[in-house]
């Protein structure tokens, strides 16, 4: 059996209440429950929100320290503008898929570029909350 981590990053705590028309209702709690049903079988999940770049790299090192098969990371705005988050990915050497919510690209044009898409073997946009199954589907085959 697989482990996959999946991080959350900045806001992702109010999804289900922040910009419903972008992100939909269901809460992070809800995609949760849905992930442990559709993989209880075939993967160990571990998940972990932070609002606090310094946290999200914390749990990097020490994921990257533990037996994790891979990782699935929606940094939120942290995509973004974080280069220290880029580097705990590098440095971390797991398979990472970044995923969003929404198409990154139909938005504001500085969602255009991702600092931590180079770190990653992949990046789903724009799927909903289904763009963490298909990561999770990914990870599962690699």
């Amino acid at each position: 059996m697989k482990r996959i981590a999946i991080l959350n990053g900045p806001n992702l705590d109010r999804l289900g209440k922040r910009e419903p028309e972008i992100y939909g209702h269901a809460t992070l709690a809800d995609l949760e429950k849905k992930l442990r049903a559709e993989f209880n079988r075939d993967a160990e999940l571990v998940f972990f929100q932070s609002n606090h770049e310094g946290e999200l790299i914390d749990k990097i090192g020490e994921l990257a320290d533990t037996k994790i098969d891979g990782l699935i990371l929606n940094g939120g705005a942290l995509t973004h503008t974080s280069f220290a988050l880029r580097d705990a990915l590098l440095g971390a050497h797991l398979p990472t898929v970044e995923v969003h919510i929404s198409n990154i690209y139909r938005r504001e044009a500085f969602r255009h570029t991702s600092l931590t898409a180079p770190a990653c073997v992949g990046i789903i946009s724009g799927l909903g909350l289904e763009g963490y199954f298909a990561a999770v589907r990914f990870l599962l085959k690699t």
